[in-house]
């Protein structure tokens, strides 16, 4: 009997064989090609669609979609035709790609990726949808892979009928995502509107990066205006600027094509080392600090300085300003950065300022990222306005967290290192760090110098009738002070490791990088703090 004729015999040569045709169409109605409209509707509000984001974010050919066929759960309601062309893939679309494969073998770029679809209904979360975010969770626990997701959508749908479920509070999928927090890099993207269930997804993110045009909430307009709390636009609320400044959003960019970088940029750090790169001229760290010691100075350009050219890439700029935290490489290899920033608050670590170094601290360990503490303030922020912000809580966190670091710690003190915001900025004590040196020009003191003097010193102040000789004390012991509190005198007692010429600052932590062992994993899992 032949096997090309006849009865269950293969079709003639050129004719599609009736299942492969319905598998084509079914494919192809999942396409952008294939959804002209929703195209345009991205079209018209500025935005990429949701395939656009994936095939800019994975290396091109390597991404696998799961569930791609899925449909919404309105059988009951809509025939099979509508669902076809009003529910691709449910509005969830799932894989798993690689992600700056031209730097890293298959097994580190290797990343799998969520990504909501606003264009069917709305970015809403489905039944079925949900289904699949389970299935591809589990994945990734198992596999321990990266996540990048796009989060934008509003949250839980309302009218998927297929379902005898009341509430669906046993819906599993946030847990699963929360359970991943410390076990794989987690980035959040969202471009427009990202509220209710979808901003719950994106809160429990490492990191999350967000265009201009995003608004970020935990109730919608329909939530909100629901429980009776008045009528509001969208566009009312969480807007960037006010996410920006409270620390939800960690990098703010112009639109998604920023965005998509920004994300490969922060997954490179995770992914591993590079090819060391270039960096500016070390000598122009000698002269980065101005003259006058109480002038404040711009500590970016000396990070930028210190780390590979083009490898800075800083988290919640507006939040908790007094204090730098950003992932960079030296010589390839990734870090962890925290600097006090003199042009916010003299440098000082208030409430917002020590919850971002206390959670920087645990992205960091979770993923063993050693972590460089370039030091310059007066201590932690105090005063009773201070006091309302729970301040005694929030910067003890730095030392709690510093407290369970398994990475090497390494610090340099530019300037000031005064008091307990100096021990909490050198990872809980001096000679807790693996190497604790400073600059020539750092000062010491267990507070501000001139405070310390007028304060301890008072009754012999007061004891000087004269004013103008009683200042010209005070001058002479406060002098006397900041000598005793020299680099070079604390060095000669053994309080800093080495006073190191500013230009060695990057071959000193070179070297202290090649130094250390690779840290130990504990088998605990090392969660990060939403917050």
């Amino acid at each position: 009997m032949s096997d090309t004729n006849g009865d269950g015999g293969s079709p003639p040569t050129g004719e599609v064989r009736p299942e492969l045709a319905a598998l084509r169409e079914r494919l192809a109605a999942t396409t952008d090609a294939g959804r002209p409209e929703a195209v345009a509707r991205r079209r018209k509000t500025g935005q990429r669609t949701t395939r656009e984001n994936i095939a800019d974010l994975v290396d091109a050919g390597s991404f696998s979609e799961y569930g791609g066929l899925a449909l919404a759960a309105q059988r009951s309601t809509r025939s099979l035709e509508d669902l076809v062309r009003a529910s691709p893939a449910d509005g969830l679309i799932c894989g798993v790609g690689t992600v700056n494969r031209a730097l890293f073998d298959d097994e580190r770029a290797r990343t799998m990726v969520l990504a909501y679809d606003y264009t069917v209904f709305a970015g809403t979360q489905g039944l079925v949808g949900h289904r699949k975010l389970d299935r591809m969770l589990a994945l990734a626990a198992q596999w321990r892979v990266p996540v990048v997701f796009f989060a934008e959508g509003g949250g839980g749908r309302p009218n998927d009928t297929d379902t005898h479920t009341v509430s669906a509070l046993d819906t599993p999928s946030f847990l699963a995502f929360a359970a991943l927090s410390g076990l794989v890099p987690r980035v959040g993207l969202v471009s427009g509107r990202c509220f209710a269930g979808n901003a719950a997804l994106l809160g429990s993110c490492d990191v999350i990066i967000a265009t201009d045009d995003s608004n970020i909430g935990m109730g919608g307009p329909a939530m909100i205006e629901g429980g009776g709390l008045g009528s509001f636009a969208p566009e009312e609320i969480g807007p960037a600027d006010v996410q920006t400044r409270n620390g939800v959003i960690d990098v703010r960019v112009r639109d998604e094509a920023e965005a998509v970088s920004v994300a490969k940029q922060y997954l490179s750090y995770f992914q591993g080392p590079v090819v060391p790169g270039e960096c500016a001229p070390q000598e122009r760290l000698r002269d980065a600090l101005p003259e006058n010691r109480r002038r404040a100075y711009k500590v970016r350009p000396i990070i930028e300085t210190l780390a590979d050219t083009g490898s800075v890439l800083e988290l919640r700029r507006d939040f908790g300003r007094s204090l730098v935290t950003a992932l960079v490489r030296i010589e390839g290899q990734p870090l962890g950065l925290i600097a006090n920033d003199t042009f916010h608050l003299g440098g000082a670590i208030d409430a917002s300022a020590a919850d971002k170094a206390a959670r920087f601290f645990q992205l960091c360990d979770a993923f063993g990222l050693p972590i460089v503490s370039l030091c310059d303030t007066p201590g932690f922020m105090v005063g009773p306005k201070a006091e309302e912000t729970a301040l005694v809580r929030h910067v003890s966190r730095m030392f709690v967290g510093a407290a369970s670091l398994s990475v090497p710690f390494f610090t340099v003190v530019l300037r000031r290192g005064y008091g307990l915001g100096a021990q909490a900025m050198a990872g809980g004590h001096f000679h807790a760090p693996v190497f604790n040196v400073s600059w020539p020009t750092g000062e010491f003191g267990g507070m501000n110098l001139e405070g310390a003097v007028r304060i301890g010193m008072r009754k012999q102040l007061e004891a000087v009738e004269d004013p103008a000789a009683r200042e010209e004390l005070a001058k002479a012991l406060i002098a006397e002070a900041h000598q005793r509190g020299t680099a070079l005198n604390m060095a000669s007692l053994l309080e800093l490791d080495a006073v190191i010429d500013p230009a060695e600052t990057r071959a000193w932590l070179v070297r202290g990088l090649r130094s250390v062992p690779k840290p130990a994993r504990e088998g605990r899992r090392r969660y990060i703090d939403t917050w």
